[in-house]
């Protein structure tokens, strides 16, 4: 594999660092000349990550790239039991509490039609939501931070998790709790990619700040038969319609509007001939509901009424139900930490208030265990900001030294404050 540190041929690394920001605060023990040093080799592992995606559940290169690099910096750092996931501790003072800091690193099935000089070398992945930015920001935490711990100026441990999986179910998060992830952590920290916040901003709310994500599929099934006698047999594509219109909107009906529930199916198929009724059809979406009250009945109403609009046509049903994550439900003493942390890094006027998103997040199972928040960092481009999850993603680099000030900031003030 090539180098992390090395830097692609073609094209700048960045725009020119910005000065810093009004009313932000110097990193303690002039770690700020280290990480001015650092950036380009933060910067080239991202793109050297972006040209080499892998996809949920295989980021073995991913995860051995990070486990050198931390082993390069002075640090211990151990492979998940897969070898696709990182944990690792920086030791400072052995009666302090425990932070962790979660980044994620797998990518995503699609291609990068991107014209960059670190477009993806991997036909159909591409990192489209960030988690090369995520990777790269950790990394320049842990050795700016292990500096630290060197000279017996950190209160306590920080556990850098670098997460598989993010983007699939079974979610990576519960992967990393059963490997003692969370072991005497006292609370948890995350950056997630906002390309609607341009660079120098950070997003933060308390409460819940994503949705619940489950995946519906629905198998129907029936003896099939010909479109001329559709009496004789069970009209499988007339069952299908039904579902793909009717369930999504019954449900809603039976929950709080302001719950946010949204069921939509982005998979459908059945038959092959104009003139022959299939056997089997299927339809799969994702549902998306805001609140944890109406994500714990949503699988018994999604049944309930799956079998109430299907009943009349015949079909039988098989209805596969998959938990995905909950809502992440940011604490509020841990946004207070971040709200300080954004301050000193990138000045008062670096906090941004941020909506709940319908997207789904899997640091929410994190948060089951132990307090913590979920913050968006800015990443947007000049002209039109591309959405997350679309293959033309791409983000300002700039962000990446602005998410380093931001986590070693955070690690330090959650650990003032936990003492």
């Amino acid at each position: 594999m090539t180098s992390a540190l090395t830097l692609p041929s073609g094209g700048p690394l960045a725009s020119s660092r910005p000065e810093a920001p009004t009313g932000s605060q110097p990193l303690p023990f002039e770690l700020d000349h280290l990480l001015a040093l650092r950036v380009p080799g933060l910067i080239a592992t991202r793109r050297h990550l972006h040209s080499h995606p892998e996809l949920s559940g295989e980021e073995f290169e991913t995860a051995a790239l990070v486990h050198r690099e931390l082993s390069l910096a002075g640090l211990k750092p151990r492979l998940l039991p897969k070898g696709n996931g990182v944990i690792c501790d920086i030791d400072g003072r052995p009666d302090g509490p425990v932070i962790a800091l979660r980044a994620d690193i797998d990518a995503l099935p699609l291609d990068d039609p991107k014209d960059v000089p670190y477009r993806s070398t991997v036909e159909g992945v591409c990192h489209a939501c960030g988690h090369d930015v995520h990777t790269s920001v950790m990394l320049g935490v842990g050795m700016l931070l292990a500096q630290l711990a060197d000279i017996g100026q950190l209160d306590g441990r920080v556990r850098l998790i670098f997460q598989p999986a993010e983007e699939i179910l079974p979610c990576g998060s519960l992967e990393v709790i059963e490997a003692g992830g969370l072991e005497d952590v006292v609370q948890i920290f995350a950056l997630h990619c906002d390309p609607n916040l341009p660079v120098g901003k950070v997003g933060l709310r308390v409460g819940p700040i994503t949705a619940a994500a489950d995946n519906v599929t629905v198998r129907l099934t029936g003896p099939g038969g010909h479109t001329a006698r559709p009496h004789l047999t069970v009209d499988l594509v007339d069952a299908l319609g039904r579902l793909v219109t009717e369930v999504p909107t019954l449900i809603s009906r039976r929950v709080p509007a302001n719950s946010g529930l949204l069921l939509v199916f982005g998979h459908a198929s059945a038959g092959t001939r104009y003139n022959v009724i299939p056997s089997e059809a299927c339809a799969a979406g994702t549902l998306r509901v805001m609140d944890r009250d109406t994500w714990d009945e949503a699988p018994k109403i999604v049944a309930q009424v799956v079998r109430d609009v299907l009943a009349p046509t015949g079909a039988t049903v098989d209805l596969e139900y998959l938990r995905g994550r909950p809502p992440v439900t940011n604490d509020a003493g841990a946004i207070g930490v971040l709200t300080a942390a954004t301050a000193a890094a990138l000045g008062p006027d670096g906090i941004a208030e941020t909506p709940q998103s319908m997207g789904g997040e899997d640091f929410s199972w994190y948060l089951e265990h132990v307090p913590g928040a979920l913050a968006r960092l800015g990443v947007g481009r000049s002209g039109p900001n591309v959405d997350l999850h679309r293959a033309s993603f791409d983000v300002d680099e700039r962000a990446i030294e602005a998410g380093v000030r931001l986590m070693v900031q955070t690690a330090l003030r959650a650990l003032a404050a936990a003492r």
